[in-house]
């Protein structure tokens, strides 16, 4: 039989603050429950350590921690949540060390992620808990799941976790299994991970895949969020599979029928479709009539008259319009589109409407070095050359005669439908002087008008009936003259004898310095100019002034 000091050295030993021994329920208040543990006094533990005091009975055992074995009052504090706790520190420190697989239950949300019960409490960082680190982490409370054990601190008791370890090893697994299994032609299912400016990145639940915004859709698409957003499930087709660089390609227009591939029974030359510009470049406009379909409409099909520079001069980006097919060509799938043809062509009707010997008005449209352009309708240009401004006058510019704007009649001389001109003239209107020119002028005749215009060679002269005569500096004074503009200037009245008529060449030499010979010194002048040969330039006269003087000068 035990003497009293050993019972109470045994008993000090049986019980000691942090040991965990069994108890049996005694009594159950509202916020406490008494223990009896075989002390010499009962424990008490706090009820809401038990997860529903309410159902806790007299007689129930309980395991306890001893916190203290004497209080103020005399009664042993007990923790069940404590003993709970040191049980399974030890049992996670035997068989859940670094590395390994724990089941738990998410608890709450702390600072910086959740907290799991594990059997013990340990700490989930949110950026453990998915792939992708959620901002919602209220929908986790409650679940139970998988978890790794990433770091234990022994000496602060806590744990840290981590599910996105697990969710990338399975993925591993899957996309090792994927890019075994996985075949182009194959059709999958998908959830939109991440948008970029280049295409979407799908979940195959194992391996991302990237979908290009060119397989998208058979349309045009400026960015890939016009028809896909984060989160969205896809059905897509597998393109092509390269398991060396883990990397699959996607298409979801390839579940469509691509648009081509019927396009000649839909659309046929000559039709008149609806469209939308999509894309203007300098040599034209593409239009979409229907979703993967677009057509060019080239600038020289924008209108039959007018000159157009380039598209954006007419047309805008998304404007709706009509056009007139003109040509499908199936394998490099081009449609080639027109918008005048809406219109009736006014060439059609140019022939008809202007033939030759027309007389017809205008405004002066444009000048350039070879002609003036006049406007006989809207969209129909007539060209004055400025060989067919004046039968007698040389005119080396339009803008000698026109200035733009200028109201003038002319004639129609030609309507050239294929190149689409009309050519018309001025000098038309009236009769060549040339024609009687024999009734006009003769040789000998003294004459007078005004200087018009100074060459090197001589001066010109304005004579009667709009025709201009040559003074050859040689014919300006008996004197030597070596530069015209010392005798002669722009808007002087001169006097002067024809001495030489081409009708050929349509020409006038006259002479200031003879204006006061007497017939037989003409006659003689006369013969000299005679002896030039056929088809001597008489424009200038500058040789044939130059030989008569030589003959003169031996006589």
């Amino acid at each position: 039989m035990l003497t009293m000091e050993q019972a109470m050295k045994q008993s000090a030993t049986r019980f000691a603050p942090g040991q965990i021994v069994k108890g049996t329920v005694i009594e159950v208040r509202n916020k406490e429950v008494l223990v009896d543990i075989g002390y010499k006094s009962e424990g008490v533990v706090s009820g809401n350590q038990f997860d529903d005091v309410k159902t806790v009975k007299v007689g129930d055992e309980v395991e306890v921690l001893i916190e203290k074995l004497e209080d103020k009052d005399g009664m042993v504090i007990l923790s069940k949540e404590k003993a709970e706790f040191k049980q399974n520190w030890d049992k996670i420190l035997q068989i859940a060390g670094e590395g390994a697989t724990v089941k738990g239950k998410v608890k709450a949300i702390v600072k910086g992620g959740l907290l799991v019960n594990i059997g013990v409490e340990a700490f989930l960082p949110a950026s453990q808990i998915d792939i992708i680190p959620p901002k919602n982490l209220t929908p986790f409370v409650g679940n139970t799941y998988d978890f790794k054990v990433v770091k234990i601190n022994q000496d602060r008791q806590n744990v840290v976790l981590s599910r996105r370890e697990l969710i990338e090893a399975e993925r591993n697994d899957r996309r090792s299994k994927l890019l075994t299994e996985m075949t182009p032609g194959d059709v999958r299912k998908g959830i939109v991970k991440n948008i970029t400016d280049f295409g979407a990145f799908i979940d195959l639940n194992g391996i991302d895949g990237l979908l290009h915004i060119t397989d998208m859709s058979w349309g045009r698409i400026g960015h890939p969020s016009e028809i896909l957003k984060v989160g969205q499930d896809l059905e897509i087709v597998v393109l092509d599979v390269n398991k060396e660089k883990e990397r699959v390609s996607l298409g979801l227009k390839q579940k469509m029928q691509n648009p081509w591939d019927a396009i000649e029974t839909k659309y046929t030359v000559g039709q008149k479709v609806k469209g939308k510009v999509v894309n203007l470049v300098p040599y034209g406009a593409f239009v979409e009539i229907e979703p993967g379909v677009e057509g060019l409409v080239h600038v020289t099909e924008l209108s039959w008259t007018k000159r157009i520079a380039k598209p954006s001069d007419v047309l805008k980006q998304d404007q709706e319009l009509e056009a007139v097919v003109l040509g499908i060509n199936r394998d490099e799938q081009k449609i080639s589109l027109g918008i005048r043809q809406l219109e009736t062509n006014p060439w059609d009707q140019a022939e008809a409407k202007y033939p030759a010997g027309t007389r017809v008005k205008g405004k002066v449209r444009n000048l350039t070095s070879y002609g003036a352009f006049v406007e006989l309708e809207e969209g129909l240009d007539g060209m004055i050359h400025v060989s067919d401004i004046s039968w007698t006058r040389k005119i080396n510019h339009p803008s000698e005669v026109f200035k733009k704007g200028d109201e003038v009649e002319a004639t129609v001389l030609e309507v050239d439908k294929a190149n689409q001109r009309i050519s018309i003239g001025i000098k038309q209107l009236a009769i060549d002087p040339w024609d009687k020119i024999d009734q006009l002028y003769k040789v000998g005749d003294v004459v007078t008008g005004k200087v018009t215009k100074l060459a090197s060679f001589g001066a010109f002269v304005g004579l009667d009936n709009e025709i201009d005569g040559l003074v050859h500096i040689s014919q300006v004074s008996e004197d030597r003259v070596d530069k015209i503009k010392n005798v002669l200037k722009v808007g002087d009245d001169v006097s002067a004898r024809v001495i030489k008529i081409d009708r050929s060449d349509r020409r006038i030499g006259l002479s200031i310095k003879a204006a006061n010979y007497s017939p037989e010194q003409i006659k003689e002048e006369q013969k000299i100019l005679d002896q030039l040969k056929p088809g001597e330039d008489l424009v200038a006269l500058e040789h044939a002034f130059e030989a008569f003087d030589q003959i003169k000068t031996k006589e």
